[in-house]
Formats: C-alpha cells, sequence, structure tokens
C-alpha cells in the first residue's frame, strides 16, 4: 500500500469514529488526524467530524493539538461554538488562541460569550490587547465589561454574570411567558427570573415552573417569592458557592449596598468556585503558594516561587529542634537509646497534629464549625488526644523496655502522651486562630503543624527525660 493510500485510510478512520475517549494516548492519535486533514484543507470533514461531539470533548482534543492546527480548527467551529468552546479551554489556551485572532475577530467572539466567561478573557489579556479589542465592542458591551472587571479578585462580582432575565411585578403570567420568550436568546438561564422595580431593587424570585401553572391572568407579584435567598456584591465568592449548596439553588442573586440587583451566581460558575477554593486548599496545606496555571503547563520558575517561601521559613523554624536537642546533650549523652526513639515520638506528635488541622480545616471550610466553637472543640481533644496517646504508648512502651528498660519505657511512654496531645491541640487552634486573624485556615497546614509539634516534642521529650532519669 502506497504512503498517499495509507494516509487516506487513516483519514477515513476519523469519520468512522465520532467518539473522543479521554484516553491521553488516543487523544493524541485523534489530535494527528485532524491535524492531517487541516493540512489538506478538508474543512468540512472536520466540521463534520466535530458535530458529532461535546463541546467539553472538543476542548479536550484542543488540549492535543499544536498552537496552529488548533487556531485553525477553532475558525471551523460557527461563532456560537466558538464561543462556548472557549468556556471550557484552560485559561492559557484561551488567550493563547485569542492573541491569533484579528480584532474584528475578537470582538465578535466576546460578543457571542456568556458575560461572566467573557470578563474573564478580557482579564487574562495583556493591557495593550484589552485597549486594541475595546473600540472593537458596542458601547453596552463595553460598558458591562469595564464594570465587571472593576469587581476586586476573590469577590461575588468578580465571578458573577449579568446575563439574566427580569420580570416587572404588574406583568401577568401568560405576559411572562412572552416576556422570557424575547429575552431567552440573551440571557445565561430563564428556569428562574428576577422581579424588579423601576429602580431595578429586587422584589423577588419567580420560576418558570411557576409562571407556566398559574393562572394566565395571576399578576407576577403574586406567584414570585418575596423574600429570596441573596448576596451582597462584595461578598467573597466563597459564600456564594457556599449559599447555592446550601439551598440547591439554580442561580443566586446579587445585589449592591441599595439592593438594585447587578448580576447573578448560577451554579456551574459556584461549582468553579468550589472547585478553585479546592486547589486552593491544597496547595495552602503543603505550604505551596497558589498560582493560576495548571501543574503541567506552569514553568520551573513559577513552581520554585510557589513553594521556596515556606520550605525556607520551616528550615529556620526547625532550628528551634536542634537548639532543643543542643540543650539536653548530657542527658542524651548519658542515655543514648533516647535517640532511638525521637523520630518516633516526633512523627506521632506530628501525624496526630495534622489529622487535627485537617478536621478543622474542612469543619470550618464548610460551616460544620464556627470560630465561637474553639473552646468547646479544645475540650473534646484533649480528651480524644489523651486516648490516642494512652494507645500509642502502651504500644510503643514494650519496645522502649526492650531498647532501655523499665525507665526508658517510662519516659517513652509519658512522652507518647504528651507529644500526641500537644500535636493534636496544635493542629486544632492553629486553624482557628487563622480564622480569628481573617486569613485562609488552610494555611494551617500539614507541614507547619509539624514543624511547631517538632519543636515542642522535642523539649517536651527531654525534659520528661531529664526530670525522670535524674530521679531515678
Amino acid at each position: 500500500m502506497s504512503e498517499a493510500t495509507e494516509e487516506e485510510v487513516r483519514l477515513e478512520e476519523i469519520r468512522l469514529d465520532q467518539t473522543i475517549v479521554e484516553d491521553e494516548a488516543e487523544l493524541d492519535i485523534v489530535a494527528d488526524e485532524v491535524a492531517l486533514y487541516l493540512q489538506r484543507n478538508d474543512l468540512e470533514a472536520v466540521r463534520a467530524f466535530f458535530e458529532g461531539q461535546e463541546l467539553a470533548d472538543i476542548a479536550s482534543l484542543f488540549e492535543h493539538l499544536r498552537e496552529e492546527d488548533a487556531l485553525a480548527a477553532f475558525r471551523v467551529l460557527g461563532p456560537e461554538d466558538r464561543a462556548r468552546l472557549l468556556g471550557y479551554l484552560r485559561p492559557s489556551l484561551q488567550v493563547e488562541l485569542a492573541s491569533r485572532l484579528s480584532r474584528d475577530e475578537l470582538a465578535r467572539l466576546m460578543a457571542a460569550m456568556s458575560h461572566d466567561e467573557r470578563v474573564d478573557l478580557y482579564k487574562a489579556l495583556d493591557p495593550a490587547a484589552r485597549e486594541q479589542l475595546l473600540p472593537g465592542l458596542a458601547k453596552a458591551e463595553r460598558d458591562d465589561l469595564r464594570r465587571l472587571a472593576a469587581f476586586p479578585e476573590g469577590t461575588v462580582g468578580s465571578v458573577m454574570t449579568s446575563d439574566y432575565a427580569t420580570l416587572l411585578p404588574i406583568l401577568r403570567a401568560e405576559q411572562a411567558v412572552d416576556a422570557l420568550r424575547r429575552q431567552a436568546p440573551d440571557v445565561e438561564t430563564v428556569y428562574s427570573a428576577y422581579v424588579v422595580d423601576g429602580a431595578h431593587r429586587l422584589l423577588g424570585v419567580v420560576t418558570l415552573k411557576d409562571i407556566l401553572l398559574a393562572s394566565p391572568r395571576t399578576p407576577v407579584r403574586q406567584i414570585m417569592d418575596s423574600a429570596p435567598v441573596v448576596i451582597k456584591v462584595d461578598a467573597t465568592r466563597e459564600e456564594a458557592a457556599a449559599l447555592i449548596a446550601r439551598y440547591d439553588l439554580l442561580a443566586l442573586p446579587v445585589v449592591d449596598e441599595n439592593g438594585r440587583l447587578v448580576g447573578i451566581v448560577t451554579q456551574d460558575d459556584a461549582m468553579d468556585v468550589a472547585e478553585l477554593e479546592a486547589t486552593e486548599d491544597f496547595h495552602l496545606s503543603s505550604n505551596v503558594k497558589p498560582f493560576e496555571d495548571s501543574v503541567r503547563e506552569a514553568s520551573g520558575f513559577t513552581l520554585y516561587k510557589a513553594r521556596i517561601v515556606w520550605l525556607v521559613l520551616l528550615v529556620f523554624g526547625n532550628i528551634f529542634s536542634g537548639a532543643g536537642i543542643a540543650y539536653f546533650e548530657e542527658t542524651i549523652s548519658e542515655h543514648l537509646s533516647l535517640l532511638f526513639f525521637l523520630p518516633l515520638l516526633i512523627a506521632s506528635g506530628g501525624n496526630a497534629g495534622a489529622q487535627s488541622a485537617t478536621l478543622m480545616v474542612r469543619a470550618l471550610a464548610t460551616g460544620d464549625v464556627r470560630p465561637s466553637d474553639w473552646g468547646r472543640m479544645l475540650g473534646r481533644e484533649v480528651a480524644v488526644a489523651l486516648a490516642l496517646g494512652v494507645t500509642m504508648a502502651v504500644a510503643v512502651s514494650w519496645i522502649g523496655i526492650w531498647r532501655g528498660g523499665p525507665q526508658i519505657a517510662l519516659v517513652v511512654g509519658l512522652a507518647m502522651i504528651v507529644i500526641v496531645l500537644i500535636g493534636a491541640l496544635v493542629g486544632l487552634s492553629l486553624p482557628f486562630i487563622f480564622t480569628r486573624l481573617d486569613r485562609d485556615p488552610a494555611a494551617a497546614s500539614g507541614p507547619l503543624v509539624t514543624s511547631i509539634t517538632d519543636v515542642l516534642g522535642v523539649l517536651a521529650y527531654f525534659w520528661i527525660a531529664r526530670a525522670l532519669l535524674t530521679i531515678g
């Protein structure tokens, strides 16, 4: 079979297999096939292939295309599909594609995007690209873009969208259906509509189901929920995600200080926020400074910056452990068997502290525990830590007898109880302290808890050893 014939057979396979899978190797193969079609300028075949795929799956495929092929494939899609696809792509690829489009192409693309995704892309562009883009947008789009982009990162305003459906309270149910039908092409959801007065103050929320089930001549004000769950525009995005999860909302209305409706946070946006916060918490739990890029796309320098600060600080913190050992050098020289148990005891305290910190960070994040619960949690943790410490002391004491006799076993057992108690209390308390200081409790991480417990554990262990062995 000739090389050309082999290529034709390979190209034909893409028409036969209409499913993009998640397997990385398979995605590489499909990406190669798409690239071959693009090189042959067979755009209709690529378009037909894309028509049989979900946009989320096409986005996965784009991650495996070269930049030139990704741009060519992007232009094959229709305007609406381009706008929706962009929302599935990682930010760096969004910017890469946007930067290769002409000003008019980019302006048309952003006009078709949802308001929240449009502002996210706008903020990701460099200042020069922003200034070049704005003249190509309609005035209403420019004003909306600037308004949404002005909200600080981390606030509800930075994740809300301004494409929502509104109704007047005097409309009858049949009129409300017509009004929603007119607004539907330009809003993100019509399942919930927001009832406002002439000053755009939020009066209530009405669902499409309630409107359809109501008598056609029933006024909207009689079927709306006049006390909906709302959030202020300057609240944190985590609060918005928590409210949506708690009340199982499709969308959460956002109001300003005067009660005027300024946007909504949708359920999919809340899921994105929850994922982002979970990622940040994972990073902080290991003392890694959060960064925007994915780990795969991040440069070595970015990863270095994210990790070096805490590592250096913890190095200096651990110097105190060495100082503690040096202080008790005489006791150690007389009872060298004590060193055998040092790693075991310190690791046990660190593990107990990390467990307590993980439980409290999660409880504070979900609202299961409030900062005012510190005292109650502290009392219970003392009882739990003592039970854990005694159990672990019994388990390790027989090793103490074997390595150094009853006295060493007593020292090790008491030290285990004290060190586990110290670790548990440090692990429980740090998240509350960080919360009181308006810092993310996730920063009370395993490495930080372990470092503090190490220092206190070394001092406690050798202080107990010196006291008991001297008495003996």
